[in-house]
């Protein structure tokens, strides 16, 4: 606590689109309402988010969905038991690959329309002509080893019959290095969250070939990351701040705020950068690279289709992508690890008093709505879906094992 009374908690983020809802809770006063006196500490690599978390210098964080289930599972450094009380959004990422590389997949049937079975494809035919030319193997960079990149990256991969662990190099940037990576030629392409594929097709450098929200329709990205024992310690304090997030949620979903919201993420003490750049992700007018301005249904989802809700089937398809690039073995108590790290009863518990879309189930089949589809709920009523994966894939939680066979033979 601090002298006035209010709760004093620090959060490490890292300049991305999806910290809007971190940003804007302290910026636009819906922390100080609730009681929180909410400190904002920058960071540039998930790996020091990581180990500023584990030794307790942020209480809580704008996190990898994977990450607190890597940390309770023992996968990281320093790694100190963690829970998901929160999501921060749906979606946001894009898949971006140099000019060069871009060419050589539309004279091998790409399509400009961000069509992840058309882009993957003609990357698999690139690919097999490098092999057969004796050319190293296209690199590919990702945020970080247990990130949604990462999996739905090798998930677009695989699906499209390119193998992840062996025709293309995958490799660890940060965030804001990746256009500039990019532009050296240090990698063929990439995947992150906004802003940073705008930043390469803004300066001619790129393409973006597909996005998450095409990849896996409504699909989990960042989550509120709390040390466990802080938020035992503090259950009031946990509550309040999830109250203060559900507000800002709500407020950056609102696209008379978008233009607001956007200056406020250039701010040199967040982004640092132009304001236009964050349109293009808020408003899912995504230019694809040379001005070439595409739509995109839902690339960022603030707070509908329960977009802050810490789905039990989003932890453990994580947990099966885990399994699946042999990042842990698969076991029941490691299954239920992942499942107890993310934590929609004290997320309920919290919000109940706003009266704000509760979902009644703790889990749902990932990939089973093929159109909006009301669902039950406790206060305002919820509306799920379309959701599923780009190959038709569904990921049942209660058939855990069998999914998990199916993608590792």
């Amino acid at each position: 606590m601090t002298m006035d009374g209010n709760h004093q908690i620090i959060a490490g983020f890292i300049p991305l689109l999806d910290s809007a809802v971190l940003v804007a809770a302290k910026e636009k006063g819906f922390a100080i309402a609730e009681g929180i006196d909410l400190t904002l500490v920058r960071e540039t690599s998930w790996a020091t988010i990581r180990d500023r978390m584990a030794v307790g210098h942020f209480q809580v964080a704008h996190v990898l969905a994977p990450m607190p289930i890597a940390a309770n599972l023992g996968l990281t450094p320093l790694a100190v038991p963690t829970i998901a009380p929160m999501a921060l959004g749906l979606g946001g990422n894009a898949v971006t690959v140099s000019n060069a590389l871009w060419a050589l997949m539309l004279e091998r049937g790409a399509t400009p329309d961000f069509n992840p079975a058309t882009t993957g494809h003609a990357l698999k035919q690139v690919c097999a002509d490098r092999a057969a030319r004796g050319e190293p193997a296209l690199r590919f960079a990702v945020v970080h080893p247990f990130s949604g990149h990462n999996y739905e990256l090798r998930y677009w991969l695989a699906a499209c019959g390119v193998d992840p662990r062996r025709e293309v190099d995958i490799v660890i940037v940060p965030p804001p290095l990746m256009a500039d990576a990019l532009a050296s030629g240090a990698i063929d392409g990439y995947c992150v969250g906004e802003p940073w594929s705008t930043a390469a097709a803004v300066a001619g450098n790129g393409r973006i070939a597909t996005v998450k929200a095409a990849i896996w329709r409504s699909s989990p990205e960042k989550v509120l990351g709390a040390g466990a024992k802080w938020a035992a310690d503090n259950p009031e304090a946990l509550a309040a701040l999830l109250r203060a997030l559900c507000r800002s949620a709500q407020w950056c979903a609102d696209r008379g705020n978008h233009g607001e919201l956007a200056h406020i993420l250039a701010d040199n003490a967040y982004l640092a950068r132009p304001a236009e750049w964050m349109l293009h992700g808020l408003s899912g007018q995504l230019d694809a690279g040379g001005g070439d301005i595409r739509p995109m249904e839902d690339f960022f989802v603030p707070f509908a289709k329960a977009a802050t809700f810490p789905w039990k089937s989003h932890a453990l398809w994580f947990y099966s992508q885990m399994v699946r690039w042999g990042q842990v073995k698969h076991t029941a108590e490691h299954a239920g690890i992942a499942r107890d790290t993310y934590r929609p009863d004290l997320y309920r518990a919290a919000l109940k008093p706003l009266g704000v879309a509760l979902p009644v189930a703790n889990a749902k089949v990932e990939g089973a709505l093929s159109a909006p589809t009301p669902v039950g709920s406790a206060g305002a009523s919820l509306t799920l879906g379309p959701d599923g994966f780009f190959d038709g894939g569904r990921f049942d939680p209660d058939q855990l094992d069998s999914y998990i066979a199916a993608q590792t033979r």
